[in-house]
């Protein structure tokens, strides 16, 4: 296996079966830290920059929590408007990674850009986290959904996931390389426009992935051990910044996930949602037993402590 230290962690494609596990190890090490609110000095004198071009609430904040949990500092931005990178200048991603660089220790970005964070590694002489790239991937959080599912069903062969939403997430297509390390079969439900496109089911194709494409969330949740949902009514990612502007188009039915819905579901099925939602998951399914996006959030934590820990040599 591939050490981690020094690492770059952008995309889970290639990220191998065994990877997967060696991370979910050392989370389980870390967790008692996150869960009794303490805090350890693993991670003491390191410094963490944050470079976030576009908006985030759960990606930036679980990663500075993670650092500062184990003892590092946090530097950074989490508005572009308000650096070089966003106004007259325009400043390239080189220059501004050549300045992040003497910063800190281990540069974690979001970028509206796809490829972006992969551009910042050519350059970065500290290990670089991709914490989102336009409609490319989202690696921590997969990482993250995948190691909930581990702790909640006990394993990730075997699973059948149902993903509903918009194909051209981030997050999709990172869960999607995942899954093809496992003895997982999917089902994918998304409106015509946001289904999966054709140069990346040969993708999955060549990965080997067991899926499906159905029409309607009814026709598959009889069999689904996860539910992974996004919205369908979604913003721009490939701006720095979106904001909505007057009314929003309401989620179908079909990609609507409801307690009514659930009653037809396996009785321990999980619902994971990377949040945030609008329509498409109704709060009255928070009461369910089924829901596990909260847990899901709070892993997101524990997964960014132990990737931190695992790049930044403090781990083996």
């Amino acid at each position: 296996m591939r050490s981690f230290a020094g690492r770059d962690i952008l995309s889970l494609k290639g990220f191998e079966r065994e990877e997967y596990f060696r991370v979910f190890e050392v989370c389980d090490k870390l967790a008692p830290i996150a869960r009794d609110r303490l805090n350890s000095d693993l991670l003491a004198n390191k410094i963490l920059v944050t470079a976030f071009y576009q908006p985030s609430t759960r990606t930036r904040l679980a990663h500075e929590a993670a650092m500062l949990r184990l003892g590092g500092r946090v530097t950074g931005f989490s508005d572009v408007r308000m650096t070089r990178a966003g106004d007259f200048y325009q400043e390239s991603i080189k220059d501004t990674v050549h300045m992040l660089e003497y910063y800190g220790d281990v540069i974690v970005m979001r970028h509206f850009q796809q490829g972006a964070p992969a551009e910042a590694a050519r350059w970065a002489s500290v290990p670089v986290i991709n914490a989102g790239d336009g409609w490319g991937e989202h690696p921590t959080q997969v990482l993250t959904d995948m190691y909930t599912i581990f702790k909640e069903l006990g394993r990730l062969d075997g699973l059948h996931f149902l993903l509903v939403g918009d194909m051209r997430m981030r997050t999709m297509h990172s869960m999607s390389y995942a899954m093809a390390q496992f003895d997982i079969e999917a089902t994918y439900i998304a409106p015509p426009e946001m289904s999966l496109t054709d140069e990346f089911k040969v993708e999955i194709d060549e990965l080997n992935l067991r899926y499906r494409e159905v029409e309607h969330i009814e026709q598959a949740i009889a069999d689904a051990d996860v539910i992974y949902m996004e919205p369908v009514v979604q913003p721009d990612y490939t701006k720095s910044r979106d904001e909505r502007a007057g009314d929003v188009a309401l989620t179908p039915a079909n990609y609507q996930v409801t307690k009514k819905l659930m009653r037809g579901a396996k009785p321990d099925s999980i619902i994971l949602h990377s949040l945030p939602r609008m329509d498409e998951l109704l709060e009255e399914v928070d009461y369910t037993r089924h829901a596990r996006y909260w847990v899901e959030a709070y892993n997101g934590v524990v997964m960014r402590m132990g990737l931190l820990a695992l790049v930044l040599g403090a781990m083996e």
